[in-house]
C-alpha cells in the first residue's frame, strides 16, 4: 500500500516530517539522493556562512506542505490525490542541474529546456519511474504535476505545487531565512495554507488572511534583495556561470548525453570538471580564494521602466553593452559583466513579476455569498509593492572598479543618490 506509514524525518523547520514506505522508496533513489549535493542557495554561503542547505531538505519540506495543503482544502481529495501531491512536492526540484539556477542558461542554450522540463524527464526516465509504477501511479502524470502542468489534475492541484502562492515558495522563504539568518521568513505559512480556498477551480486565499498574504509578498521582496540577488551571491553565481559557459563552449556539450549522466552531475562533480579545464579553472580558483567580482555600478529601474531590463535578458544585447563599457573603461571585455534579474539565470526572478499581485482573494459574506478580488484590489499595501524596482548591475574585478563605474555611468546613466547609498 502506498500510504503505509514508515517513519519520521527530523526537520529544523517543521519538527518531524511523516514519511510513508512509498515515499521512502522514492527518497532512496539516486535521482533524489543527488539533491543532497546541490545547494539550495548557490553563492549565498559567501555572504551567510550557514547557508549550506540543499535541495534535498527543501524537497522534503515541500512534500510536507503539499500534503498539509491537500488535507485542508475545502474539497475532499482522495487518498490517491493526496499521495500524488506529496510526491509531486518531493520531486519538484529533481531537474535542477549543478549549482541550481546557475546551470539553467546552459540547459536552455543547448537543449531549449528549463530545469522544470528536466524534472519531467528525470521522473519519467530514471529508477524513480519504476517505483512510481510499482505503487500504481503514472510517472508522466506525476512528473507533470511536479511542475504544475498536469492537464489530468484540477488547476488548484497544479497551483499548490507551482503557483503564485505555492508550497515551494512557502518552504524556501522560511527555510532560506532560517539558514541565512536574514530574518525575513517569519511568515505564518500555516495561516495561509489553512485559508486556501478554491474559486472557479483555482487556488485562492481567504480575505481574512490578507495581512499574512501581505507579509508573504513583503518577505519575497526583502529576500530577493538581501539573499537571492545579494551582490556577493550574484558575483559567485556569475563567475560559476561564466566558467560553465567557457567549458561547455570548448567541449561543445552541456556535459551530459543521457538522463543517467545528468543525474551524475552535482555541485561536487561539476566543480571538479571545471577545475580540470584550463581557462574555467581560473574562475573556480578565484572563487575558492574569494577573489570575487565587485559590483561597480547599480541602477534601479521601476516597473514602468522595464524596457532596458527586458533588453538585458537578451544575451547578445548584454554582450554588446559589456563590450561598450569595457572599451570606454579601457579594460578587456572579459573583465566586465552586466547582470539583470531576468530568467532563467537568476533564482526566483519571477518574484519581481507584477503578476504576483493578481493572486485571487475571496470573501464570504454574511449571507454566504462569495466575492472574488485580485489581491491588488483588496490591499492598499500591495498597490505600493507594485512599483517595486528591477535592478541592473555591472560587475568587474577590484582593480578596474573605478574605471568601469565611470564608463557604466556614461552608457547606462548616473545612479541616483539612493542607489549610491546602497553600496
Amino acid at each position: 500500500m502506498y500510504n503505509r506509514y514508515w517513519g519520521f524525518i527530523k526537520d529544523p523547520i517543521y519538527g518531524y516530517i511523516k514519511v510513508t514506505e512509498f515515499e521512502r522508496d522514492i527518497i532512496d533513489q539516486e535521482a533524489v539522493q543527488r539533491l543532497r549535493r546541490i545547494k539550495q542557495l548557490c553563492g549565498a554561503e559567501y555572504v551567510y556562512p550557514a547557508a549550506n542547505h540543499t535541495r534535498f531538505e527543501h524537497s522534503l519540506g515541500v512534500m510536507h506542505l503539499a500534503g498539509l495543503a491537500a488535507q485542508n482544502l475545502p474539497v475532499q481529495l482522495s487518498e490517491d490525490d493526496i499521495a500524488k501531491l506529496r510526491l509531486a512536492g518531493l520531486l519538484h526540484d529533481l531537474g535542477h542541474g549543478p549549482f541550481s539556477h546557475v546551470f539553467e542558461p546552459l540547459l536552455y542554450r543547448f537543449l531549449g529546456k528549463t530545469h522544470e522540463d528536466m524534472t519531467i524527464e528525470v521522473v519519467k526516465n530514471s529508477s524513480v519511474a519504476d517505483i512510481i509504477e510499482d505503487y500504481g501511479f503514472n510517472p508522466e502524470e506525476i512528473g507533470m504535476l511536479a511542475v504544475g502542468r498536469c492537464s489530468k489534475a484540477p488547476a488548484y492541484m497544479n497551483q499548490i505545487i507551482h503557483g503564485t502562492v505555492d508550497v515551494d515558495k512557502l518552504d524556501f522563504l522560511v527555510r532560506d531565512s532560517y539558514h541565512t539568518g536574514a530574518g525575513y521568513g517569519s511568515i505564518d505559512i500555516y495561516r495561509l495554507i489553512y485559508t486556501f480556498g478554491i474559486i472557479d477551480g483555482e487556488l485562492a486565499v481567504d480575505y481574512t488572511a490578507l495581512p499574512t498574504l501581505e507579509s508573504f509578498l513583503l518577505a519575497r521582496i526583502q529576500s530577493f534583495r538581501t539573499i537571492y540577488y545579494h551582490k556577493v551571491s550574484r558575483a559567485v553565481q556569475i563567475m560559476l556561470g561564466k566558467a560553465i559557459e567557457i567549458a561547455a563552449e570548448d567541449m561543445k556539450t552541456p556535459f551530459f548525453r543521457s538522463i543517467d549522466e545528468y543525474i551524475a552531475l552535482d555541485d561536487y562533480t561539476m566543480w571538479s570538471l571545471l577545475l580540470e579545464h584550463e581557462e574555467a579553472s581560473k574562475l573556480i580558483r578565484d572563487i575558492a580564494s574569494r577573489r570575487l567580482l565587485k559590483c561597480a555600478y547599480e541602477r534601479l529601474y521601476f516597473i514602468e521602466d522595464r524596457l532596458l531590463v527586458s533588453l538585458l535578458a537578451n544575451e547578445s544585447v548584454k554582450r554588446r553593452i559589456e563590450s561598450e563599457i569595457a572599451s570606454t573603461a579601457g579594460v578587456e571585455q572579459s573583465m566586465v559583466f552586466v547582470d539583470a534579474p531576468s530568467l532563467p539565470s537568476v533564482p526566483y526572478a519571477h518574484i519581481m513579476d507584477v503578476e504576483a499581485y493578481q493572486i485571487p482573494v475571496f470573501r464570504v459574506g454574511l449571507d454566504g455569498t462569495i466575492s472574488r478580488y485580485r489581491l491588488a484590489e483588496a490591499s492598499q499595501l500591495v498597490s505600493v509593492f507594485k512599483s517595486f524596482m528591477n535592478i541592473v548591475r555591472v560587475y568587474t574585478y577590484k582593480e578596474a572598479r573605478d574605471k568601469v563605474f565611470e564608463a557604466s555611468k556614461k552608457i547606462l546613466g548616473s545612479p541616483t543618490l539612493s542607489e549610491l547609498v546602497s553600496y
